[in-house]
């Protein structure tokens, strides 16, 4: 297979994974929202695929750059490691959106790309040197990005209570039905703000990964995400998003915690809040984590029984796993390439 061929088919699949991660993802961007019927699930995909498009001219591509050479070094990167890493995600990705789990599709890809070099390493230069793959010391970004798999629930979960003690403060005169009236309105701009979020973290990793594919190809001489890489990401995302993920949006929207417009409004906002904290700093992060945690934050302050804690500790036991899961995969995944196709 040429090097143009197979960079093409790498693109391809990177693109398939994206969109895969909208459909798996969208449940983030419009569960509250159809939770809460503020708008109907076809309406809830529209609005949320829009701005999961818009944020591709609205943020830096930092978190791109992150993903395509802060976890891995791209001096022993391949083609084939990032095909495999690829399958990795993907495999992830449907087999917890079969089970219905909201898990990181962002983790999930980090997670394969590992897997996938260590395999090539090991294979290069024995298994004792297999870890070498990895940018763990000083330069690479797993310490902060492990670390806000339980920083950014958190962020999502204080921001979402403290907005709820807020709102709470502020319509302490209203009655129930009132503050819903104000907040099904309140709610659009939290779902766009969610929404922009997602694109802004979640399309920029596969950007990152194709810009990986072009430059390890030779087709790019530094390491700079092009524009058109940028707008096929966001395109795939957005297409998927359309798809909807309805196994997901019943186990985020309405089995965690119920929810109204004035908790939706709060949750969205907090998770928005993690997310874009994390896109400024150019981190990966989990946009299935904040909204969880954020949901669980607002359910919360009426009482702890509110959260059906038995699902969220089964949701966390997914987190807990999704980055090996997806890394064993991708090993076994270039494994098969290199018997195959002499990767």
């Amino acid at each position: 297979m040429s090097t143009f061929t197979l960079a093409v088919l790498i693109i391809g699949i990177a693109l398939v994974f994206d969109y895969i991660n909208g459909f798996h993802d969208s449940a983030n961007s419009i569960a509250t929202i159809v939770a809460t019927r503020v708008l109907t699930p076809f309406q809830a995909v529209l609005w949320a695929a829009f701005f999961n498009f818009a944020a591709a001219f609205i943020f830096s591509t930092a978190v791109a750059r992150t993903v395509g050479q802060g976890f891995v070094d791209l001096k022993l990167v391949t083609p084939y490691v990032i095909m495999a890493g690829l399958a990795g995600a993907i495999a992830w990705d449907l087999i917890t959106w079969w089970l219905g789990l909201p898990t990181s599709s962002s983790h999930a890809l980090i997670g394969g790309y590992a897997g996938a070099a260590i395999a090539r390493v090991g294979m290069v230069r024995g298994f004792s040197h297999c870890l070498d793959a990895l940018k763990v010391g000083r330069g690479g970004e797993w310490p902060l990005t492990l670390t806000f798999i339980v920083v950014a629930p958190m962020i999502g979960m204080i921001s979402a209570y403290v907005l709820m003690v807020m709102v709470y403060w502020l319509f302490r005169g209203s009655s129930p039905s009132k503050m819903d009236k104000y907040f099904r309105k309140f709610q659009l701009l939290s779902a766009a703000a969610f929404s922009l979020s997602h694109g802004s973290n979640d399309a920029q990793k596969t950007a990152g990964l194709i810009t990986g594919v072009l430059f390890t190809s030779h087709y790019l001489p530094v390491f700079e995400i092009p524009t058109w890489v940028l707008l096929l990401a966001y395109s795939a995302i957005a297409l998927g998003t359309l798809s909807g993920g309805w196994r997901i949006v019943h186990t985020v929207g309405g089995r965690l915690t119920r929810l109204k417009p004035r908790s939706g409004f709060c949750a969205e906002t907090g998770a928005a809040a993690a997310v874009l904290f994390a896109t400024h700093l150019g981190l990966p992060v989990s946009t299935t984590h904040a909204i969880a945690g954020a949901i669980a934050g607002v359910g919360s302050i009426q009482r702890m029984k509110a959260v059906r804690w038995g699902i969220a500790r089964n949701i966390v036991w997914a987190w807990a796993l999704t980055i090996p899961a997806a890394a064993v995969i991708a090993y076994v995944s270039f494994w098969v390439l290199h018997v195959t196709m002499g990767a």
